[in-house]
C-alpha cells in the first residue's frame, strides 16, 4: 500500500506538469494565437450602443442629404485623394454659394459624424474648407467641428470604449496612462502638446482620454485650442488645392518643426515648475 501511494504521489505531478506543459503548448500554437486576436472585445451590450448611436447620426446625416438639390447629390461622394477632393469643390462651389446654410450644415454634420466613428478622411474635408470659405471662416468650421466630433467620439469611448482600447493598443494605453498620472497639476499643458504636435494620434486621444480619467473640460480645451494650428496648416493648404499633390505633402519637415516648437511652448509651464521643485 506504501509503495501503491508512493507510485501514486510520484506520477500524479508529472501527469499534471505534462498538462500544463501541453496547455502551454496550446497557448503558443498558431492556431492559439489566431484565435486569441480573433477574440472581438466588445459584449453584445457594447456591440448594441455602437449600433445604436451610428443608426442615430446616421440616419439624421440621411435627411440633411435628401433635401439637398438632386443634381448636387449625385455628385456627393467622400473623397479619398487630393483629385477626388478638386472634383468635389468644383461640383460644390456653386451650391456651396447659393445655398450656404444648407452647405454647411451637411458639411458639419458629416465631419462629426466622420470624427465620432474614427471614419479616415476628415483632412480632406479640412482642406475643401479652405478652398471654399477662406482662412478665417475656414478654421473656425474645421475647429468647431473637429472639437465637436472629438467630444462625440470621448462619450461614446466613455461607453464602450475600454475593452476596444486594451485590445488595439495595450501598449500604448500603458505609456498614456502613465505619463498622465506624471502629468496631473498641469494636465492642460500636456494635452495641448499632444494636440497641437504629432506625438500621438487624435484618434487615439479622443478613444483613450476618458479611459485614463482626462476630465472633459480638459479634453474639450485642449483640443478646441490645440487643433488651431494644424487646421489653419491645411485649410491655408486648400486654398492652393490645385498645387497639392499628396496629404503628406501638408506635413513636411518644416511644418512638423513649426507644430513642435509651439507643442513645446505649451509645457513650458510644466517644465519651469519641475525645475523649482528641484531647487
Amino acid at each position: 500500500m506504501a509503495a501503491s501511494r508512493n507510485f501514486i504521489g510520484e506520477t500524479e505531478p508529472k501527469q499534471l506538469m505534462d498538462e500544463e506543459n501541453n496547455d502551454d503548448d496550446d497557448d503558443y500554437s498558431p492556431s492559439a494565437k489566431k484565435s486569441k486576436f480573433d477574440r472581438f472585445p466588445l459584449n453584445s451590450y457594447e456591440v448594441g450602443v455602437v449600433v445604436g448611436v451610428f443608426f442615430v447620426f446616421s440616419s439624421g446625416l440621411f435627411c440633411i442629404y435628401i433635401t439637398m438639390p438632386a443634381n448636387e447629390y449625385g455628385n456627393i461622394k467622400l473623397p479619398r485623394t487630393v483629385s477626388d477632393l478638386r472634383f468635389l469643390k468644383d461640383n460644390l462651389s456653386t451650391y456651396a454659394r447659393n445655398h450656404p446654410a444648407q452647405f454647411i450644415l451637411g458639411y458639419c454634420s458629416t465631419y462629426i459624424f466622420m470624427q465620432t466613428f474614427m471614419i479616415p478622411g476628415t483632412i480632406f474635408l479640412s482642406l475643401l474648407a479652405g478652398a471654399l470659405f477662406g482662412v478665417v471662416q475656414g478654421i473656425l468650421l474645421v475647429v468647431l467641428n473637429a472639437t465637436a466630433g472629438a467630444s462625440s467620439c470621448f462619450f461614446l469611448s466613455k461607453l464602450i470604449g475600454r475593452p476596444l482600447i486594451s485590445w488595439l493598443w495595450p501598449e500604448k494605453l500603458r505609456f498614456f496612462q502613465a505619463e498622465i498620472a506624471k502629468r496631473r497639476d498641469k494636465l492642460l499643458n500636456y494635452m495641448l502638446f499632444l494636440r497641437i504636435t504629432p506625438t500621438l494620434p487624435n484618434l487615439f486621444i479622443n478613444l483613450a482620454s476618458p479611459i485614463v480619467d482626462i476630465p472633459f473640460h480638459i479634453f474639450f480645451f485642449a483640443t478646441l485650442i490645440g487643433l488651431i494650428p494644424a487646421s489653419y496648416i491645411a485649410v491655408r493648404a486648400g486654398l492652393a488645392l490645385g498645387d497639392l499633390k499628396s496629404v503628406k505633402d501638408l506635413y513636411d519637415f518644416k511644418t512638423l518643426s513649426v507644430l513642435f516648437l509651439i507643442g513645446f511652448v505649451s509645457i513650458v509651464p510644466t517644465l519651469l515648475k519641475r525645475k523649482k521643485i528641484y531647487e
